[in-house]
């Protein structure tokens, strides 16, 4: 089975996340948050990196539940830049607390954050069609500019991109992949 060329198929992790997860069409809000955060810290690293410390986040972060996280005062802070097991980075730490609160008033705002974020395709996925790769495009610029302007942190347009492609609102599978729906 031809799996995206991106996947290091002797590592089951990464094996796993492709063939189950990335790409997959996702309306859940607590999923759409809990990407949020994971995608925020991706960042500048590796996504295997945190993959390996998916576990450790969930339980750090409250199992990423938004309305906890956004109460997060500096001591939490403290505890998180204390806890091994996740990315110590206050910026990111930060981030994630300003992003919780602009996650719940988007979910108050518009009934739920998926109903905001695919309000930006119409609730339709881009489909990839020619495996012409890119790290941004215009979608993600709109999205990340937005939104910035709704006071998210570290969701520049590579990181929307990177993003929108794991909660499924872009299908990125190569065309020769097993997930890609020409092939389904």
């Amino acid at each position: 089975m031809k799996r995206c060329r991106w996947v290091d198929e002797s590592n089951e992790l990464y094996v796993s996340y492709h063939d189950n997860e990335w790409g997959v069409a996702s309306k859940c809000d607590h999923h759409l948050f809990e990407m949020l955060v994971l995608e925020s810290f991706h960042c500048g690293l590796s996504w295997l990196l945190v993959l390996r410390k998916r576990e450790n986040f969930r339980t750090a972060f409250d199992q990423f539940d938004a309305v906890k996280i956004a109460s997060y005062g500096e001591d939490k802070v403290a505890e998180l830049l204390d806890d091994a097991g996740i990315i110590r980075h206050s910026g990111k730490i930060k981030a994630t607390i300003a992003n919780a609160k602009a996650f719940l008033t988007v979910q108050e705002e518009f009934k739920s954050f998926a109903n905001y974020l695919w309000s930006f395709t119409d609730n339709q996925v881009v489909l990839n069609t020619e495996d012409n790769f890119t790290n941004k495009n215009v979608l993600s610029d709109q999205v990340s500019k937005d939104l910035k302007k709704r006071g998210f942190k570290f969701m520049g347009s590579v990181t929307v991109y990177s993003y929108l492609e794991a909660v499924g609102i872009i299908n990125n599978h190569q065309t020769d992949c097993f997930k890609h729906p020409y092939n389904l």
